[in-house]
């Protein structure tokens, strides 16, 4: 059996990965503190005493507006870290996957990005994503890259949980309605990994680690504004005010439209994935 290695498993996509990696393999799930990703030595000796043959890297500095005033630290984990378990993944021969972000473009296209438009990030967190990004594909390692955007699940911090919570406690509810992108549910993300996978790595594989080797676009169908989003789950009855983007300022820039083209994943992997509004009945399904 392949021997996987899941780090992070405590966030959003982690956690769904827990249940959709198992039957891959040997499965070791780590998270803080028993590996900290601000410090190198802890990130290595992880992977040599587990000795994966695939690494999963579920971790991230995700905090995109603070990481605007605590930048080495975001850039530590976002950067520095992929960078070592590529490294370690290069070294051992290990298939490394890795999720990358849509913050690493500023928003100026108005048709969904794909993986060979240029990124231009607008934020400390984008631009420390991008750096990880680079470090992995520059380091020789075989790996899978998935570029997601917009996630959201029924744990963790999000926008679906937030925007309920303050709808059902009768708060105000002002949503954002100039910011388009493609809203993803965490176990979209998470059983797309294992099915791409089980075509690399499974006893029926149709690619190798190297031919698959690259970054793909992971998002549901379709695009939406925040505001389209929030209407999408809120009761009818719920009194939504649409805002411009400029109405509630952030100390990290968005991108204004970030709807990703997955064209790519389709055709190497053969993987469809559902639209926003079918993924997010299905998430709301659960209760």
């Amino acid at each position: 059996m392949k021997r996987i290695l899941l780090v992070g498993h405590d966030g959003q996509v982690g956690g769904e990965l827990l249940r959709t990696l198992a039957p891959l393999g040997e499965l070791t799930a780590l998270c803080y503190p028993d590996v900290d990703f601000a410090d190198p030595d802890s990130i290595r000796r992880t992977i040599r005493n587990a000795r994966p043959d695939i690494l999963v890297n579920a971790a991230a500095y995700t905090a995109v507006d603070k990481a605007e005033s605590e930048p080495e630290l975001c850039r530590r984990i976002n950067s520095g870290a992929p960078a070592i378990l590529a490294q370690e993944a290069q070294r051992t021969g290990a298939l490394l996957v890795h999720y990358s972000t849509d913050f690493v473009f500023d928003g100026a296209k108005r048709s969904p990005y794909t993986e060979d438009d240029p990124p231009r990030p607008l934020s400390v967190y984008g631009q420390t994503k991008l750096e990880g990004d680079r470090a992995i594909q520059a380091s020789g390692a075989p790996h899978l890259i998935f570029r997601t955007a917009w996630v959201y699940g029924r744990r963790g911090r999000n926008f679906l949980l937030t925007v309920r919570q303050l709808a059902e406690q009768g708060k105000p509810v002002r949503i954002v309605s100039d910011q388009i992108g493609c809203p993803t549910w965490s176990r979209v993300i998470a059983e797309t990994t294992a099915q791409a996978l089980a075509r690399v790595t499974g006893p029926l594989a149709i690619l190798t680690p190297r031919e698959a080797s690259g970054l793909y676009n992971l998002v549901c169908g379709g695009e939406t504004s925040w505001h389209g989003f929030a209407r999408a789950f809120l009761p009818p009855e719920t009194n939504v005010t649409a805002i411009a983007a400029a109405e509630y300022p952030t100390p990290a820039r968005r991108p204004a439209y970030s709807a990703l083209d997955c064209s790519k994943l389709r055709h190497v992997f053969g993987l469809e994935l559902p639209s926003w509004q079918d993924a997010l009945r299905r998430c709301l399904a659960e209760g």
